[in-house]
């Protein structure tokens, strides 16, 4: 049975092993994962012993050789995503770093060793990662603006800097470094154990969405890493872009997933709640508020689609993902701020879930490219200019 947010049944091009799959993940996360999310959203902590749970329920590793269970596609990975971020978007964020920032990494860069070392160590859930390219000082820029460097010294490198909202990092066994070659200037990627000395990740406090990941401020000075962690295949930043062209588009699939998270507890709240002496659910323009989320539900979930079907084909290009994350992080905020509303004075209560999910959208619309860098790589494919500087 399809997602009540699924409207067109979109998920019913899977294979049936997908779709079994998807309804076993499913049935673990409203079991586990729902009744608990909004006290640790409140609370701003991690559940750390879900971390098993979630890899043994399936929600890893579908992507690579080393970990793949069976033969699927990546509209099937999507919908991984869908099944995570309709109960929590910061649970599925969790699943994006492990899985697609962390995983992807060493799946695009890792040498043959490296990736069999390390990807079923990640994708059980042996070992958390977390994914270092963000910094105080550069986040949009980061191909020309990184400031962490790297220097080789002999067999080892030493790494110099400082990294900003990287998640999972106060909760993780190894962070995945990028820093700027001091010899070279190219960026280069190092797997790099988190209790390598002169390693510190400092916990941000005090936000307001995305709570229960755990992002933090990363100090590196003179941390030594043996040449056999550097990544192989990370050498510039291009090598970066690959993983992130990947992960731009599970970030629009995650989009998708939280307004789906707002709809749905808001089309529960509309039955349930009475107002004039019937269910608000048949009041006109609460009909109104919940048609307009599914309409941008439905039509960013149709591009997610097709961006993972040309993944598969090998066809998808950067500005595919970009327009993709771009235009279904902007639905999804129109989303969930109309299922908010729908809820009245209600809405603004952690009870009633949907404040979640209105709250979560803030950084979901931010991160792994804005608004307005993706329009930009779109911009520069379809005018054949760069607007960037």
């Amino acid at each position: 049975m399809p997602v009540v947010g699924d409207f067109y049944d979109f998920s019913s091009i899977l294979s049936e092993q997908e779709r079994s799959h998807l309804a076993a993940l499913r049935e673990y996360l409203e079991r586990e994962v729902r009744p608990i999310v909004t006290e640790h959203w409140v609370n701003a902590t991690f559940p750390r012993e879900l971390v098993r749970g979630l890899a043994d329920a399936g929600a890893t590793g579908f992507a690579w050789p080393e970990t793949r269970r069976f033969e699927n596609s990546a509209v099937f990975r999507g919908f991984i995503t869908i099944e995570l971020g309709r109960i929590d978007a910061s649970v599925a964020t969790y699943i994006g770093v492990q899985n697609g920032l962390v995983m992807g990494t060493l799946g695009v860069c890792g040498s043959e060793a490296q990736r069999a070392e390390w990807l079923p160590k990640l994708n059980s859930g042996e070992v958390v990662g977390a994914f270092g390219l963000t910094e105080p000082l550069s986040g949009s820029d980061s191909a020309q603006g990184l400031r962490t460097t790297a220097k080789r010294e002999g067999d080892h490198w030493v790494l110099n800097g400082r990294k900003r909202w990287i998640g999972n990092a106060t909760i993780s066994d190894v962070t995945i470094i990028w820093a700027k070659d001091a010899d070279d200037g190219n960026v280069k990627g190092f797997i790099v154990p988190n209790d390598t000395p002169g390693f510190t990740a400092t916990k941000i406090e005090n936000k307001q969405s995305l709570r229960i990941v755990q992002n933090a401020d990363i100090t590196l000075e003179n941390v030594r890493v043996p040449h056999e962690l550097k990544l192989e295949h990370a050498n510039s930043f291009r090598d970066t872009a690959k993983v992130l062209r990947l992960t731009r588009a599970e970030v629009a699939w995650g989009a998708v997933a939280n307004a789906i998270g707002a709809y749905e507890v808001a089309l529960a709240y509309a039955k349930a709640r009475e107002q004039f002496g019937k269910p608000i659910a048949g009041h006109q323009l609460v009909q109104d508020l919940l048609t307009k989320s599914l309409g941008n539900i439905t039509a960013s979930l149709a591009m997610c689609v097709r961006v993972s079907q040309m993944l598969d084909e090998g066809t998808q290009r950067d500005e595919h993902s970009a327009l993709a994350k771009a235009y279904a992080t902007a639905r999804m905020r129109e989303a969930v701020a109309w299922c908010r509303e729908l809820f009245g004075g209600n809405g603004i209560v952690s009870e009633y879930d949907v404040v979640r999910f209105f709250a979560d959208a803030e950084a979901l619309y931010s991160y792994e490219g804005t608004r307005e860098m993706n329009t930009l790589i779109v911009g520069r494919a379809i005018t054949g200019h760069a607007a960037f500087v």
